[in-house]
């Protein structure tokens, strides 16, 4: 071979040494800026996960209040004598904080378990309020049940105090 050939030859491989060496750590820059891709989208993941548990539970006070309107609604149906004579509507409002006792009657009693069964575990701010209107009449009656509880830990920027309302005729 000749002279030119070789330079020419081994010029080909020195120029590659070179590209090569300004390639120098590009290959840890990319894993670097998939690093932080990824990282981004475990953040967002995990605040979406955090803004889920709190929705859920706020679905779950809301369904605790709903349960307990029905709790004490079936509780005045089987008494229902009292419940169409007005006994339960002198018990309330019906503080969590402050469970009435169980003296006094049936329908002291049940509104004494409605309290600690089904109003604390919403919180202590929860109340409960119960209205029933005797039917002219007849023996049945018109009765709304409200209880309202605290939903400030949903966090989505709405009434902390939230109410359910459940109208029913006994």
């Amino acid at each position: 071979m000749t002279q030119r050939m070789q330079s020419v030859r081994f010029g080909r491989r020195r120029g590659l040494r070179q590209a090569a060496a300004h390639q120098s750590g590009v290959g840890l820059i990319e894993v670097l800026v998939a690093v932080l891709v990824l990282s981004i989208g475990f953040i967002g993941v995990a605040a979406l996960q955090a803004r889920s548990l709190s929705t859920n539970n706020s679905a779950m006070s809301r369904s605790l209040a709903t349960v307990a309107s029905y709790s004490i609604l079936d509780a005045m149906r089987a008494d229902l004598t009292n419940a169409v004579g007005g006994s339960y509507n002198g018990l309330s409002p019906v503080k969590a904080s402050a469970c009435p006792a169980a003296s006094g009657g049936l329908a002291n009693a049940q509104v004494s378990q409605w309290c600690k069964t089904q109003l604390v575990p919403l919180g202590t701010s929860t109340v409960g309020t119960i209205n029933c209107t005797a039917a002219t009449g007849t023996t049945t009656a018109y009765c709304t049940v409200t209880v309202q509880f605290d939903d400030s830990r949903a966090g989505l920027g709405g009434s902390t105090n939230q109410q359910v309302v459940t109208q029913a005729m006994l």
